[in-house]
């Protein structure tokens, strides 16, 4: 389903560098359990022995696009990179989709991007100056032009690397298959996360943690920001800084414990569920209600909801049945059913919820639509009363670095005062959590964070 009141998921990256087996296939292991982070469409590259890059990339699911005659395609490689496409910049389209492939004098480099490169307009401008061709829109190719560019000059990709990120801005973690290695990079400010496993097959990166422990990558830990590590033969060869600095504001997404990363990831040495589970406790303490049951918005709301029951005392029940065949990027073709988007993806159970008093945990409120709808089908299932609680604070600014919130003047929170929201979305009482319980839910986590999207 795709509703323009939804927050969307930046993108997937992961990359292995094998010692035995299959890279293309690992990576698709990896692709498939990141699929959350982006749906609109999926790329794999591998790098070959003797020097050749391949790479197939669509729009589409991740199982969509790599089908059994594809991955034959793709095999035999030890080094692979793949990607899962949520655009943030540039259209849908295949030319958008990572990884993207650039050349240079003495190779051939795949990069795989999550974030968004806030100066990629100019980048784009000064490298067509020097006679670079781009055949996509994305940010993502002018980073992967500007590496390329880089590594020439500079005679070796790893320094070529290092130049080219002192000239990037904003949020980048990415993942690079070149000269038969594998490099992992995040930005200085560390806003999209990245992490690495070991296992028997070798080494590799990805977005979560929760995509390496399923592929049999242990041993896992974080990309610090700022730094560059350097892969080969399924090994670690070097770790090194970047030459950026970060930013007065920068940090890591509070919207990864909150919303985007999946509840079996640990994410800047914080796992997501528990950060969501305390955020359900604080939420009750903070924003107490009166009521019979809990029941939690699938999927992001569930664990702050069992947070908010366990601190609460009120019994968690199942208030929805989900269904799981449509996609989050299903489009509905009339307004009707447009309409009806959140009930056919979100019906409640009446058996759970009628005659009671039910407080509602979801973790946002964007533009204010869908929770109208998720509220209104409440009372229709029979809910004697619905108390809204949210596991974030009220969005106020957009996000520049790649989280797709949208306008500033569409933003409920901008449009009326909070005390107003509560009835325009037709709950009965209406509370989010503050940012300082935000962030004592996350005070695991081992980086600085972002929250610009409320207001700081």
């Amino acid at each position: 389903m795709k509703s323009e009141d939804t927050l969307r998921e930046e993108c997937a990256v992961f990359g292995v560098s094998a010692r035995e087996g299959d890279a293309a296939g690992m990576v698709l292991n990896g692709l498939l359990s990141l699929q959350h982070r982006g749906q609109e469409g999926a790329g794999i590259a591998v790098l070959r022995e003797e020097g050749g890059l391949q790479c197939r990339k669509d729009v589409g699911l991740v199982g969509e696009v790599f089908t059994p005659a594809v991955m034959e395609t793709l095999a035999g490689a030890r080094v692979a990179v793949g990607h899962t496409r949520y655009s943030t910049t540039g259209a849908s389209i295949r030319e958008n989709t990572g990884p993207f492939v650039a050349e240079y004098l003495t190779g051939r480099i795949a990069v795989a991007h999550n974030g968004n490169i806030t100066n990629a307009d100019a980048l784009r401008s000064r490298l067509r100056a020097e006679g670079l061709y781009f055949a996509a829109s994305s940010d993502s190719e002018a980073a992967a032009q500007l590496i390329a560019l880089c590594a020439l000059r500079e005679g070796d990709l790893t320094a070529g690397i290092r130049q080219a990120a002192a000239r990037l801005e904003g949020a980048y973690s990415l993942v690079i298959a070149g000269e038969g290695k594998l490099f992992a990079v995040r930005d200085p400010n560390g806003y999209r996360p990245l992490c690495i496993g070991r296992g028997t097959a070798g080494i590799a990166a990805a977005s979560e943690s929760c995509a390496l422990e399923i592929g049999g990558f242990h041993d896992i830990e974080d990309v610090k920001p700022g730094e560059l590590l350097v892969m080969e033969n399924g090994r670690l060869l070097a770790r090194d800084r970047l030459p950026a600095s970060p930013s007065p504001e920068g940090g890591l997404c509070l919207f990864e414990y909150v919303y985007f990363a999946r509840p079996d990831s640990v994410i800047d040495g914080l796992s997501v569920y528990e950060a969501r589970h305390a955020m359900g406790r604080i939420l009750a303490r903070e924003q107490p209600a009166e009521a019979d049951v809990v029941c939690g918005v699938p999927d992001s709301g569930l664990e702050a909801a069992a947070g908010y029951s366990a601190e609460s005392g009120l019994p968690l029940a199942a208030g929805f049945m989900k269904n799981r065949y449509i996609g989050r990027s299903f489009i509905f073709p009339t307004q009707t059913q447009r309409e009806n988007a959140v009930r056919l993806k979100l019906n409640p159970l009446s058996a759970a919820v009628r005659g009671k008093r039910v407080v509602l945990v979801d973790d946002s409120i964007v533009r204010g639509t869908t929770s109208e709808q998720i509220v209104r089908s409440l009372r229709a299932a029979g809910a004697a009363e619905v108390h809204v609680r949210i596991s974030s604070p009220p969005f106020r600014r957009t996000c520049h670095y790649g989280t797709d919130i949208g306008r500033e003047e569409t933003l409920i929170a901008n449009r009326m005062p909070e005390k107003a929201i509560g009835p325009s979305i037709g709950a009965d009482s209406l509370g989010y959590i503050s940012l300082q319980g935000l962030r004592q839910a996350c005070a695991g986590c081992t980086t600085r964070f972002c929250t610009v999207c409320f207001g700081e």
